[in-house]
């Protein structure tokens, strides 16, 4: 476990969420995460989620990370707290069918544009606010992107820098969507420099430290 790390971020950036990516843990090894003061946990895979909060469900904020396929929205939506992946018209039209309550949800768009990744792209902003409209169960808290994967620090940074401008252009619709989710094991240093709110970390959370 990297304590430190853990440690630095909750004292140094307490206004950030600090959201460990679980899904390499079991139910079990999460208990010294939990001890180490982390109440927010992301999960990508459905099965092994529902079992995770059938043993942690008190005092824990669950994250979905992942993304979200259509025909397993049913078994799902009604057991998160927050979905961070909201990726596609088809998705929100699910959530609408099976969602009993209002949800945090954190629009994903693909900001590196990428074929491998997921997520809206910036021309879709008219239709996604169109849809959102229409769909009360989905409570659009802010957006989610993941940066390429570079050792350059420019690109990480200009895509970042996208997303914020996005997230600027949505709230003048939603004013709800105040919250940055980007930031992971590789580059959340540069998100926390561009203003994230929420960071998405794991392996970096389950090393041993190195000096910090």
């Amino acid at each position: 476990m990297n304590l430190p790390l853990i440690k630095s971020l909750q004292t140094n950036h307490p206004g950030v969420t600090l959201i460990m990516a679980s899904k390499y843990l079991d139910a079990d090894a999460l208990r010294p995460y939990i001890d180490a003061g982390i109440t927010h946990f992301g999960e990508n895979r459905v099965d092994p989620y529902v079992t995770k909060k059938s043993v942690h469900n008190k005092g824990i904020t669950w994250h979905f990370i992942g993304t979200l396929q259509s025909k397993k929205v049913k078994k799902v939506i009604n057991e998160i707290d927050c979905l961070h992946t909201v990726d596609r018209l088809k998705l929100i039209e699910e959530i609408k069918k099976h969602r009993i309550t209002p949800l945090d949800a954190f629009i994903q768009f693909n900001i590196s544009g990428e074929p491998s990744k997921h997520g809206f792209l910036e021309r879709d902003i008219p239709d996604i606010i169109k849809a959102l409209q229409d769909a009360p169960m989905i409570h659009p808290i802010g957006v989610m992107g993941m940066a390429e994967h570079t050792d350059d620090a420019g690109i990480i940074t200009r895509q970042f820098a996208t997303l914020k401008t996005i997230q600027s252009t949505l709230n003048q619709t939603f004013p709800s969507i105040q919250f940055l989710s980007m930031g992971m094991s590789d580059d959340y240093e540069i998100a926390l420099a561009l203003g994230t709110t929420h960071l998405r970390l794991g392996r970096i959370l389950l090393e041993e430290p190195h000096g910090i």
